[in-house]
């Protein structure tokens, strides 16, 4: 089973504020990697750097690591025949175009599940389920104390 890693499940890997979802987040990582099923984007590696110097999560020279390593594995490319499908996308199903363009990464690298704490869960884009690694477990019975947004202002 393919899955496809949306930004927050990578950020909150790294989240120390977060322990609960920090764990799940990283096992849900390893047991992907383990099982050479980790897929990611351009678009997730550039919003994971972002967003852990944003929230100042990790040291420059620290994040660049995990991207090196996580480019490592099967990596979608943003190109712009991906954005114009993910512009359609974001069109017929009102998503957010960056989400858009996350689910059109994961459809084309023919997905079983995209993890993403933002998507609704259960969701179904053809034959790519979305699931929230979160839910599982305890830290789905937390407040949620904070969200890690990937652009300037834009919540994900």
């Amino acid at each position: 089973m393919r899955r496809f890693f949306d930004t927050n499940v990578l950020v909150y890997s790294q989240d120390k504020s977060e322990p609960g979802k920090a764990a799940l987040a990283r096992v849900s990582i390893e047991e992907a990697i383990a099982q050479d099923a980790f897929v990611l984007s351009t678009q997730v590696l550039l919003e994971f750097y972002a967003t852990t110097l944003r929230h100042k999560l990790l040291h420059p020279r620290e994040a660049l690591g995990l991207v090196r390593f996580w480019s490592d594995h099967d990596v979608v490319v943003t190109t712009p025949d991906l954005v114009l499908r993910g512009l359609e996308l974001h069109q017929e199903h009102s998503l957010s175009v960056w989400d858009a363009l996350i689910v059109q990464a994961a459809i084309d690298a023919r997905c079983d599940v995209l993890l993403s704490e933002d998507l609704q869960h259960g969701r179904r884009f053809g034959e790519l389920t979305i699931e929230n690694p979160f839910l599982e477990g305890h830290a789905a019975h937390e407040p949620r104390r904070k969200r890690h947004s990937t652009k300037s202002g834009e919540p994900r």
